[in-house]
C-alpha cells in the first residue's frame, strides 16, 4: 500500500483516492482532491492558503515542542587594558584612597585654570579697539505703522 503526499495541499492520499495531473513538459503532480487540484491550476501559493500544511508550517501552527530549557553562557570577568594605560597602572588608580584621588583632581585643574590664564594674558594686547559711531551719522527712522523685511502671508 503506498500512500503519496497531495502536490498542493501536502495531506495523505490513500489508494483509491486523489487523481493525478500531468503537465506537456512531463511534470506529474498528485492532487488529493478538486479544490487542491483546482487551487494549483489558479497558482495559488500553497503558503498563502490557510489550511494546507505549508501554511502551517510556515506560520509555526501545531508544532509540539518538548519545552527545553536553553543553555544560557555565563558571563565571565576580563579585564584588559584601556588605549593609553594598562591593566597595573588602571588597578592602582581604583586602589587609591579618595582623597588623594580628590587631591590629584583639584591640582590638574588648577594646573589646567594657570594655563588658561596665561594664555589670555597673553592674548588681550592682541585684541582690537572697539570702534566707535559718530555723533552726527544715525540711523534712519522707520514710520511708527509699518515693520519692514515681513513677506508671506498671515504666518
Amino acid at each position: 500500500m503506498k500512500i503519496e503526499l497531495c502536490s498542493f495541499s501536502g495531506y495523505k492520499i490513500y489508494p483509491g483516492h486523489g487523481s493525478r495531473f500531468i503537465k506537456v513538459d512531463g511534470k506529474s503532480f498528485t492532487f488529493l482532491d478538486k479544490k487542491s487540484k483546482r487551487l494549483h491550476l489558479t497558482k495559488r501559493n500553497p503558503r498563502r492558503v490557510c489550511w494546507t500544511v505549508l501554511y502551517r508550517r510556515k506560520h509555526k501552527k501545531g508544532q509540539v515542542e518538548e519545552i527545553s530549557k536553553k543553555r544560557t553562557r555565563k558571563t565571565q570577568k576580563f579585564q584588559k587594558a584601556v588605549a593609553g594605560a594598562t591593566i597595573n597602572e588602571i588597578m592602582a588608580k581604583r586602589n587609591q584612597k579618595p582623597e588623594v584621588r580628590k587631591a590629584q583632581r583639584e591640582q590638574a585643574i588648577r594646573a589646567y585654570k594657570e594655563k588658561q590664564k596665561a594664555k589670555q594674558s597673553t592674548k588681550k594686547p592682541a585684541a582690537p579697539a572697539p570702534k566707535t559711531k559718530a555723533k552726527g551719522a544715525k540711523a534712519p527712522k522707520q514710520p511708527a505703522g509699518k515693520t519692514p523685511g515681513r513677506v508671506g502671508g498671515k504666518r
